[in-house]
């Protein structure tokens, strides 16, 4: 029997976020099962993006399984050339439905899903008012409307994909219904994959109330790598992220902004929890193969930021559990991954073959032996600003925008990313033993034909 899948995918949620895998001070408990009764990757991450709307590119590569610099538009669309992970099991005849978040083209939708509601194409949106489109067999979605988006401050039309609104419902919680409704009316005779994507906790941070009551912003604990501003200029200050907040960051603000962010994810979290009530009450659990994660982290006062253009921990990496049918329970794995190696495997958990596009590598082995290691090392990307790689120890990153400026960090000793090593006599040789690894990288990624790439280099 074919096993079905359901991939639950948030907006900006970093890794630490899950009370049951170490932060005391979140409210998770669906999320807590989820762990403690599937398979942790602790160590998941994205490789950056060459677009400051990192969720774009990220999507494209777990998505088409592609790597950052093989991406059409940046991620904006994914060719026909480039096989999704819908299409694998649409052509091996599951039922393919696909709600929420798609920031990766139209048709590459359509091509790759049977089905759909409620899917918006865009960025990020008001939680409260999201414009929603039907499923086009087309894949043209010519339903276009004009949009005033900032009316108070500007009278800038924009245009988007919309057949309709659902005014003052939550789009977390649209998006399980609309998960919800699809169970209870899917095919019955053949397998389904169900790809529901969420636009949280991605700001603007609001939720129904009762979610916003469980945080006390005096009460939380600030990361331990809280600033008021980040030591250098990286290029990144002028992003929409980054003004969310006036700098210098107060401890105040910043508290202010983690209770909305837990709140969003707590109510994310309740959300979740009734898509596996429904699983529970169809008996579907034992027949499905779940994952959770996120599409890139977020900063949220870590190193003086808010956003996710950095290649810091925070940013990079992201929550990741596999559940369900022949998942191990109760384990944890901290071997490097990305999020690209999600789609090989996928296949080789519901035995489907790789398309030859696919540039991830299967870490299914990991689940039968934790010691297994896909990925020593990571290449690591942000525009034409920043490179690393990062090791079994220590991180590397090197800064060529408005400075020019290197760090080295001691992973081990130092997984906060606050002691700079890379002026150390003693770490001379090491620094050198990373930029060569860089160059490796550089190379094997292809990262030197876009312009993008060039201008970074250049500098280099």
């Amino acid at each position: 029997m074919k096993k079905n899948v359901i991939f639950i995918l948030t907006d900006d949620q970093r890794y630490n976020t899950i009370h049951a895998l170490g932060n005391p001070e979140i409210h998770t408990p669906n999320l807590d099962w989820l762990a403690e009764n599937g398979t942790v990757f602790e160590q998941a991450h994205i490789p950056g993006g060459t677009n400051g709307a990192i969720c774009m590119p990220s999507r494209a590569m777990l998505n088409s399984g592609r790597s950052l610099f093989h991406l059409e538009a940046e991620g904006g669309n994914i060719p026909e050339s480039d096989i999704t992970l819908a299409e694998v099991f649409r052509r091996d005849g599951y039922d393919c439905y696909g709600t929420g978040k798609w920031h990766n083209g139209c048709p590459a939708f359509t091509r790759g899903f049977t089905g759909g509601e409620n899917v918006f194409f865009g960025g990020m949106w008001d939680h409260w008012n999201v414009p929603v489109s039907h499923y086009d067999p087309t894949g043209e979605y010519d339903n276009v409307i004009n949009f005033v988006a900032d009316f108070f401050h500007t009278g800038e039309t924009i245009q988007v994909h919309c057949d309709e609104f659902h005014p003052g419902v939550h789009s977390t919680e649209l998006l399980t219904n609309t998960a919800l409704d699809y169970l209870e009316n899917r095919p019955q005779d053949r397998p389904f994959y169900l790809y529901l994507a969420y636009l949280a906790p991605h700001d603007p941070r609001t939720m129904p109330q009762r979610f916003k009551e469980l945080y006390d912003p005096e009460k939380l604990t600030l990361p331990e790598n809280f600033m008021e501003r980040h030591p250098f200029e990286v290029g990144v200050e002028d992003i929409r992220d980054e003004i969310l907040l006036p700098t210098p960051r107060t401890e105040e603000a910043v508290r202010r902004e983690l209770a909305d962010y837990c709140a969003m994810i707590s109510h994310l979290d309740y959300e979740i929890g009734r898509l596996l009530q429904s699983l529970r009450e169809k008996n579907l659990l034992e027949d499905t193969v779940l994952v959770f994660t996120g599409d890139n982290g977020l900063a949220v006062g870590c190193h003086g930021m808010l956003g996710k253009q950095n290649l810091y921990d925070h940013s990079v990496r992201v929550p990741l559990v596999f559940a369900g049918t022949g998942i191990p329970k109760n384990k944890k794995v901290e071997n490097y991954v990305y999020l690209m190696d999600i789609y090989p495997t996928l296949c080789e958990l519901t035995g489907h073959e790789v398309p030859d596009t696919v540039e991830g590598k299967s870490f299914a082995a990991m689940f039968g032996d934790g010691s297994v290691k896909t990925r020593e090392t990571l290449y690591l990307a942000y525009r034409d600003l920043m490179r690393g790689v990062k090791d079994s120890r220590y991180k590397l990153i090197e800064y060529r925008g408005p400075v020019r400026r290197t760090q080295l960090f001691d992973l081990k000793e130092d997984p906060a990313e606050l002691r700079d090593l890379s002026a150390c006599p003693e770490q001379q040789e090491n620094l050198a033993r990373l930029r060569a690894l860089l160059e490796r990288y550089r190379d094997q990624w292809e990262d030197l034909p876009s312009e993008i790439s060039q201008t970074f280099w250049s500098r280099y």
